[in-house]
C-alpha cells in the first residue's frame, strides 16, 4: 500500500477494526455511542463504485459521469510546492491554494492525465453533496444503517475526489462515516480534549470553513509546538483500503491523508439533535464578544454558571423549581428554541 514519510510520528495507536459486519448491518448510533473511532472491515466492498475503483480509476471516473448531475463542481488547486497540503500561506493571513469552478468531467480528466508523484499540482473537490451534484449515485452506492439513525437524523451525504492530498488537522461538528472508495487513506484522530495541544488556527479565515492546526503533521516542529508531543501521545491512525468504513463521533480532530493518485471517499455527516438546535460555534463565538475579554476572576465565575445551567446534569438548574417557573430552562423544542432565539437576538441587537 502506498506510505506517505511518517518517520516524524511515534508509532500511533491503530484504531480497531471489526471484521464481518454487513453493509446493512450496521448499528450506528451504537457505535458512536461508544465514543471513539471504529473501522468496519470492508463493509462497502460490494458497491459498485468501489469495484469500479478497485478495477482502475478510470473505471471510476466512467462510473461518476453516468451520474453526473451536469452542475460545476469547486475545485481546490495547488502548486507542487504544497506537497499536496492544503492549508496556510506563511504568515497564516491567506490560503496556499486556489479555487475555480468547473466540470466534472474535464476534472476528472485532468485527474487521470496526471502523473501520480507528489510532485504534481494537487487537485481536490472536496465535500460535494453527492445528491445534488451526482443524482442517482446512492442507489446501488448507499449506507443505511439498521438502527434507523439516518432515518431519524438524515444525513448530508458528500464525495471527495482528488490525487494525492491532504486535509490538515481540524474537527467537524457532526458525527462522520467515511467510506473509502478508491485509493487508499489514513486518518489520523485525536480526541477533543486535545483542542489546545494541536495549535488551533484562525477562526477566520479557514481553509475550508473549519478551524486547522497550525501543525504540520509530516514534520511537527515541537519547538514551535511543544504541546503537540501530548497529543500524539493519545493520537490514533485509521489505515484504509477501498471498501473500508470509518465511523467517528462529533468534534474528534482528524488529518486526512490521499494516499494514491486517484482517490474517492464519501462519507455522511449527521448529528442526533434535533434541526431546531443551533451551533454551539455560534455559542463560542458570542462567548469571544461576551466573556474572553473580562478579568480572570469573573470568568471563572461564569464557568461555574455554565456548568450550572449547560453542562451538568440537565435537571440541575429545575430540580427545586415548579414546572410553570422553568421558563427558558424547559426543555427544549420547536417552539422554546423560537422563544430562545428571539431573547437572544432581542439582546444582541440592544
Amino acid at each position: 500500500m502506498p506510505s506517505a514519510d511518517t518517520t516524524h510520528v511515534p508509532t500511533l495507536r491503530r484504531t480497531e477494526t471489526r471484521s464481518g459486519i454487513a453493509i446493512d448491518a450496521i448499528a450506528l448510533g451504537e457505535l458512536i455511542a461508544e465514543g471513539r473511532p471504529v473501522i468496519l472491515k470492508g463493509a462497502a466492498r460490494d458497491w459498485p463504485l468501489v469495484r469500479a475503483g478497485r478495477e482502475s480509476p478510470a473505471a471510476a471516473a466512467a462510473l461518476l459521469r453516468k451520474v453526473d448531475g451536469g452542475r460545476p463542481v469547486i475545485v481546490y488547486v495547488g502548486d507542487p510546492a504544497i506537497r499536496g497540503r492544503f492549508h496556510y500561506t506563511p504568515d497564516g493571513t491567506a490560503m496556499n491554494f486556489t479555487s475555480e469552478r468547473a466540470a466534472l468531467g474535464s476534472v476528472l480528466d485532468r485527474l487521470l492525465a496526471l502523473p501520480d508523484s507528489e510532485e504534481s499540482v494537487s487537485l481536490y473537490v472536496g465535500s460535494t453533496d453527492l445528491d445534488l451534484f451526482l443524482p442517482g449515485l446512492r442507489a446501488e452506492n448507499d449506507i443505511v444503517p439498521c438502527d434507523g439513525t439516518f432515518a431519524d437524523h438524515p444525513p448530508l451525504a458528500s464525495i471527495w475526489i482528488g490525487n494525492r492530498t491532504i486535509a490538515a488537522t481540524h474537527w467537524d461538528m457532526s458525527n462522520n462515516l467515511a467510506v473509502c472508495v478508491a485509493g487508499h487513506r489514513r486518518f489520523t484522530l485525536f480526541p477533543p480534549d486535545q483542542a489546545s495541544n494541536l495549535y488551533p488556527g484562525p477562526i477566520d479565515p479557514t481553509p475550508a470553513g473549519q478551524v486547522v492546526s497550525m501543525v504540520d503533521l509530516r514534520a511537527p516542529d515541537l519547538e514551535r509546538y511543544p504541546r503537540f508531543a501530548d497529543a500524539l501521545a493519545v493520537a490514533e491512525v485509521a489505515e484504509l483500503e477501498p471498501g473500508d468504513v470509518l465511523v467517528y463521533p462529533a468534534l474528534w480532530w482528524h488529518h486526512v491523508e490521499a494516499l494514491d493518485g486517484f482517490n474517492i471517499l464519501v462519507n455522511y455527516w449527521w448529528n442526533s439533535v434535533p434541526a431546531y438546535f443551533d451551533s454551539p460555534m455560534t455559542t463560542l463565538l458570542h462567548g469571544l464578544l461576551s466573556l474572553r475579554g473580562r478579568p480572570d476572576s469573573e470568568k471563572q465565575a461564569w464557568r461555574a454558571m455554565f456548568d450550572h445551567y449547560l453542562f451538568g446534569p440537565t435537571d440541575t438548574a429545575t430540580a427545586h423549581l415548579s414546572p410553570a417557573a422553568h421558563g427558558p430552562l424547559a426543555p427544549l423544542d420547536t417552539l422554546t428554541a423560537r422563544r430562545l432565539r428571539a431573547m437572544v437576538a432581542q439582546k444582541l441587537n440592544r
